[in-house]
């Protein structure tokens, strides 16, 4: 209720007010009683609004798809229906997937493509009977499809392995010659080695996977055979030349795939990555030898500033109010981190705050830490951060678990961070003990946390590492020069070393396992990653904040 509703109500006038209760907060009482007199009490639940369709498959869809599939259930009509025809329809009429349709492997990595190139959200619950019905076909027994098909990490870690053993086989076919012996490939997933990149369902999509750095350009030794051939994208040529080329095709296809003022909030998330990697190509470009690629980018950034502009205007303010899983704001991510823990039972998480880092740098601090640790693998997704973005308000918002509004005395300051961080462990049943808090870390060595986090009693830690932020305080050669000074920072090996504190390098099977897990965004989406070894001892939540 804004302040002239309040003072019209106050005064005794008529105004229109909506009163909007969450499922836990439905006793009425708590309402003032001229509010219960006067007013009408509507009650929706998603039963009511999907009467024919079963309620655990509906709970698990993400608020995002309940509108397309409320318009379908008008359309179709359909007869009152269990859990498994509710599955099979949802993932029919919303995500545009038919199970019993994928025959072929190039079915398969058509959905997959289309799945997770627009990045979207299917419950687990779809996954798993996706990959049941695709079990049964004989084709997919040895397909990795517990990764694949719900991971859009492991799905392009998948393809791009696979990539080199695509271009050989292509430059046979050219050549009309046998292969020379058996190459080894060096495969970490299952599956077939041949994919069918060259079918046109999927060959449509290779050029925007390796602009969007989906996909990584590869070496071949007939690069010049085949640098003519629709597969050029892939390929490592001459670097500048590569380099303009990827960065025109970038220019176009973010200029092609600009959200507009009513589009979903999930599809600016994934559009800032585009922008991220744009902006980390452009910090290479000649302003005296690429004056109209510059011209382009400006004309562009204009572009996306008018359109986010008047997105946030007329959307940012119901973000705050979405379910924390998946987290969509800043102070989702604790919530989301407790259920995480509550839901896999793992007894130990961790939430990195990298101060003051923007995505772009993110992508580059990212691309050192593969190099330095090549069994990491990155799951990227984004939040938005609270505007303003300064660190009072958001850092504040992450490590309370709450909106700014709930500290207001503390609005210009982040002394009470601490607190606010063991505050909501203590309310959701862990000890003091248990939770650990620490900021000003970066510079030097670890050595000052393995004291802190190797304490048996501690469950939670909040890690503040602020270095990068003293960096762009002492910025003086703009954005290349920033992306330089974290390239070298994280070459000391500060971000490396501790996520392998974190990790702890746990054998598992023999063999060391490392998946480093990312949520990411831009301004002013804030934004954030997070690493997540699975099965290993410390999970852990890394958050990047753009000031």
């Amino acid at each position: 209720m804004d302040c002239s509703r309040k003072q019209e109500s106050d005064r005794g006038e008529a105004t229109e007010l909506v009163v909007v209760l969450r499922a836990e907060m439905e006793d009425l009482s708590i309402l003032p009683y001229d509010l219960l007199q006067a007013g009408r009490k509507l009650s929706f639940n998603l039963g009511d609004v999907f009467p024919n369709l079963s309620y655990p498959v509906l709970e698990a869809l993400d608020r995002a798809y309940l509108d397309p599939l409320y318009r379908t259930q008008l359309q179709h009509r359909p007869d009152t229906l269990g859990d498994s025809a509710t599955k099979d329809f949802v993932l029919l009429h919303v995500f545009e997937i038919a199970p019993e349709l994928i025959r072929r492997p190039q079915d398969l990595i058509k959905v997959l493509l289309r799945r997770h190139f627009r990045n979207q959200r299917i419950p687990t619950i779809l996954d798993e009977c996706l990959i049941q019905v695709l079990r049964q076909n004989e084709l997919f027994k040895d397909w990795p499809l517990e990764q694949i098909v719900p991971l859009r990490h492991a799905f392009f870690a998948f393809l791009q392995e696979r990539w080199p053993a695509f271009l050989d086989r292509l430059t046979m076919t050219m050549s009309e010659k046998a292969g020379e012996g058996e190459v080894s490939y060096g495969l970490e997933f299952d599956g077939p080695l041949e994919i069918p990149f060259d079918h046109d369902d999927v060959r449509v999509y290779i050029d925007n996977l390796f602009l969007e750095g989906l996909l990584h350009p590869v070496a071949h030794q007939y690069a010049d055979k085949l640098s003519s051939t629709w597969v050029s994208a892939g390929l490592k040529l001459d670097p500048e030349s590569d380099h303009l080329r990827r960065l025109d095709g970038l220019i176009k296809n973010i200029d092609a795939s600009l959200p507009s003022s009513e589009a979903r909030h999930h599809e600016w998330l994934t559009f800032a990555h585009k922008w991220a990697v744009l902006n980390v190509m452009l910090s290479d470009v000649s302003e005296t030898s690429h004056p109209e690629t510059l011209q382009r980018i400006k004309d562009t950034k204009q572009k996306i500033d008018d359109s986010f502009f008047s997105w946030v205007q007329q959307h940012f303010a119901g973000l705050y109010n979405q379910p924390p899983v998946p987290p969509v704001m800043l102070h989702h991510i604790p919530r989301a981190m407790a259920r995480q823990m509550e839901k896999s039972r793992q007894k130990k998480i961790a939430l990195i705050v990298i101060d003051g880092l923007s995505l772009d740098q993110w992508v580059v601090l990212r691309e050192v830490l593969g190099e330095q640790r090549p069994g990491l693998q990155f799951r990227e997704d984004a939040v938005f951060a609270w505007i303003p973005t300064i660190t009072s308000v958001s850092r504040q918002a992450l490590f309370a678990g709450k909106l700014p509004l709930y500290f207001p005395a503390r609005i210009n300051t982040t002394a009470k961070e601490s607190s606010l961080w063991v505050q909501f462990w203590l309310d959701q049943g862990f000890t003091q003990a248990q939770v650990a808090f620490s900021k000003g870390l970066g510079n030097g060595t670890i050595d000052e946390l393995k004291e802190l986090l190797e304490n048996p009693q501690v469950c939670v830690a909040g890690l503040v590492v602020d270095k990068v932020d003293k960096i762009m305080h002492g910025m003086e050669l703009g954005t290349a020069g920033m992306h330089n000074q974290v390239r070298q920072w994280t070459l000391q090996g500060f971000m490396s070393d501790l996520i392998d504190l974190l990790q702890n390098q746990i054998p598992l099977n023999g063999q060391l396992l490392g998946s480093l897990r990312i949520i990411c965004a831009y301004w002013p989406l804030g934004v954030l990653p997070l690493f997540k070894k699975e099965n290993g001892p410390w999970p852990m939540a890394a958050f990047l904040l753009k000031r």
